[in-house]
């Protein structure tokens, strides 16, 4: 299997297919929180040494308070999509169901792996007959969502991977409290606070498996400025709560402005919405060539996904959906 993944971010192929398109241009395609956290960076002394392993444990001891789990259960990954790629090697099935469609590094770290992989619709998922199951909650890139109990309820005691790395927005729906057995979780730091270039993710799970992981991984999982600003903004809950306000009131202005331009709203969470309209295709070039880059997607042609502007740039967007038309 060859090939990259598509996804959202892939700003210097935009800038190259569309030479003459305003800069800089407004990056609407990753879901990532576009105002985020912006204080801690390490000094250049800790830039100077390896990281101690003393300082990562201190990372995921504040993560696993921000998660409700024992510290113990908290392994920090560079970046969610390091995890699930982790996981195909340390669980001893032979296939996957998927609930599908979602984000597509699942599938393909499982069939990387050699191993077979089922796309299953959502509600199918535990209907599958397969010894693992992966569901996305939210799910990328429609927002469905579930509560954690009842996905690891549903898995009847087979391994389930939830995918939380939209969950900041939703925490009353995680499954980490119940990630022990066979229940994986996994978490993002970079889309909720801002920082996806820090690249952090956490894999939540039983003893035993954490530490097959943190073998496997090695004593450096993550770098300096992973562990000095993940350890300060999960310790700021004040900010959170503000942000997680602050974001839901711009997906309703975000929904007002998708809907008066043309666009129906069919799913999303408060980091991004995905929408439905005529000549999708059409509207994304052309919005590309003013410079703003959205998510369209092979599996439907119809949809666009659009993440929030930042803050003073809601006219140029404004101005971008209506010229599209």
């Amino acid at each position: 299997m060859s090939g990259a993944i598509p996804h959202g971010g892939r700003l210097a192929a935009a800038q190259a297919e569309h030479p003459l398109a305003p800069r800089p241009w407004l990056d609407l395609s990753t879901g990532i929180n576009p105002e985020g956290w912006r204080r801690a960076r390490p000094s250049l002394q800790a830039l100077r040494r390896l990281p101690d392993p003393a300082d990562t444990a201190a990372l995921e001891g504040v993560a696993a308070s921000t998660f409700g789990v024992r510290a113990e259960q908290v392994v920090a990954v560079a970046g969610a999509e390091a995890g699930l790629r982790l996981l195909p090697d340390l669980l001893g099935v032979d296939r996957v169901a998927v609930a599908s469609p979602t984000y597509g590094s699942h599938a393909d770290a499982w069939s990387r792996a050699g191993l077979a992989v089922e796309a299953v619709a959502r509600a199918d998922l535990f209907a599958s007959e397969a010894p693992a199951l992966i569901v996305v909650n939210p799910n990328n890139p429609d927002g469905a969502t579930t509560p954690g109990a009842d996905l690891v309820s549903a898995a009847n005691g087979r391994w389930l991977i939830v995918d939380e790395s939209f969950g900041e927005v939703t925490p009353g729906l995680s499954a980490a409290s119940l990630a022990t057995g066979r229940t994986v979780v996994l978490r993002s730091f970079g889309k909720f606070y801002g920082l996806p270039g820090v690249r952090l993710g956490f894999v939540i799970c039983d003893l035993v498996l954490a530490e097959r992981i943190r073998r496997r991984i090695g004593d450096w999982p993550v770098g300096a400025d992973a562990i000095a600003m993940g350890r300060a903004a999960y310790a700021d809950t004040a900010w959170a709560e503000r942000t997680r306000a602050r974001l839901a009131r711009d997906a309703v202005r975000l929904d007002d402005l998708l809907t008066e331009t043309g666009f129906e709203i069919v799913g999303g969470t408060d980091l991004f919405r995905l929408t439905r309209c005529e000549d999708a295709a059409g509207r994304a070039r052309r919005l590309a060539e003013q410079g703003v880059l959205v998510r369209t997607f092979a599996h439907d042609p119809a949809l666009i996904r659009f993440g929030l502007p930042e803050r003073g740039r809601w006219r140029r967007l404004k101005t971008a959906l209506e010229m599209s038309r």
